[in-house]
């Protein structure tokens, strides 16, 4: 690599190496393109071992998977789903692909995750299940979202489109809730361009999924459809693409890992930033370096950071918009107010493996040249 540094940061590259070009070049010379092929039956089993679970279900994307475990609980119209408030979009519309409504309840300052306080206060008659975001690759709290959904008899889904490497007291993200949602897109720890799989130790759940992922066919009878189904398939050149990613994953993780560390220690100093909280017992995954700008309550200064940084080079991302602010999702009667600040003032740096120390450090000096930028102009 040249020793000139980039005059340009993106906030998000994948990992890709000559392993995966290796991998999908040989896919493709099998002729095993599509839906089934065995790096599909390879990237579940091994999958669904590294999270602990009891099988894996590959599907096209994030999202659809959150669809599928929904729609083969048999949640829809007329039911509710307690959701996060600060979550993407994907976690809301999923619900509401079943016809369901999503509740959405506030998250912990400690966590930015799901409080299990506003998740009893919200639970009623049509609730039927709970989704924990596992925001920023921060696992939520699911010995006591767990302790509420056994009591109550609801579905608990983890949401891990951000924490494919993170754990909870020692067991990792898959192995959590009843079911588990992934998300292999291009900006995550580990990628295939598209693509997602759901992990479930429920075997009854797992061959309701398989059923509705290719089309509701019968697996015992070709070409019969007993059920409305969809095609949430994923393909065998995904799956090769994350065998690699697979093989590659602890090193990819660890270099993430250095990436977020190196900027936390360089912008330490920096009063008008707070680092992402991380609460004892959990291993947060290192999809994004997380930081707040300004104090509570400050509803300008990150944009006038992210703003001043662009024009310094580097690509930066805003925190979630609030899933009630948005208009399919509207409901002013939502009362979420550490989502709205964290919302407000939350921002992403580049983090990928790639990116060297020395970059991290030029990185973190102009986040500190643009802050004080901002002192400035106060």
């Amino acid at each position: 690599m040249s020793d000139r540094m980039p005059d340009r940061y993106p906030v998000a590259r994948p990992s890709i190496s000559a392993l995966e070009e290796r991998y999908v070049l040989d896919a493709v010379r099998s002729g095993w393109v599509s839906s089934q092929g065995p790096y599909l039956r390879d990237f579940e089993e091994r999958f669904a071992l590294r999270c602990a679970a009891g099988t894996a279900v590959a599907t096209s994307n994030g999202t659809v998977g959150l669809h599928l475990v929904l729609a083969a609980a048999g949640i829809g119209p007329g039911d509710e789903v307690i959701i996060p408030a600060l979550t993407y979009v994907a976690t809301a519309n999923a619900v509401a692909y079943c016809g369901a409504r999503a509740i959405c309840v506030d998250v912990l300052p400690q966590s930015w995750c799901i409080d299990p306080a506003a998740v009893r206060a919200a639970i009623g008659p049509r609730t039927r299940a709970v989704i924990a975001v596992d925001l920023y690759g921060h696992p939520a709290d699911y010995p006591a979202l767990r302790d509420l959904c056994q009591r109550h008899g609801l579905l608990l889904v983890a949401d891990a489109a951000e924490s494919f490497g993170a754990a909870l007291d020692g067991s990792p993200a898959g192995s959590l809730a009843d079911a588990t949602t992934f998300s292999f897109f291009g900006n995550k720890v580990i990628t295939s361009g598209e693509g997602g799989c759901v992990t479930t130790s429920d075997a009854e759940l797992a061959d309701r999924m398989r059923l509705l992922r290719n089309q509701g066919m019968d697996p015992q009878r070709r070409y019969y459809f007993p059920v409305l189904g969809y095609n949430y398939r994923m393909t065998n050149l995904c799956a090769a693409l994350l065998c690699a990613q697979l093989d590659r994953a602890d090193e990819i993780i660890a270099e993430r890992d250095r990436v977020i560390a190196g900027y936390e220690e360089h912008l330490a100093g920096e009063a008008q930033l707070s680092p992402q909280p991380v609460l004892p017992g959990v291993r947060r995954a290192p999809w994004m370096a997380a930081f707040l700008v300004g104090p509570e309550g400050d509803a300008t200064s990150r944009d006038a950071l992210a703003g001043t940084l662009d024009r310094l080079g580097v690509e930066t991302r805003p925190f979630f918009v609030p899933i009630p602010e948005l208009p399919p999702h509207h409901d002013p009667t939502a009362d979420c107010p550490v989502t709205t600040d964290l919302s407000r003032r939350g921002i992403n740096l580049p983090t990928y493996a790639e990116l060297t120390e020395p970059e991290v450090k030029t990185v973190a000096e102009r986040v500190r040249a643009a802050l004080a930028t901002i002192d400035r102009h106060r």
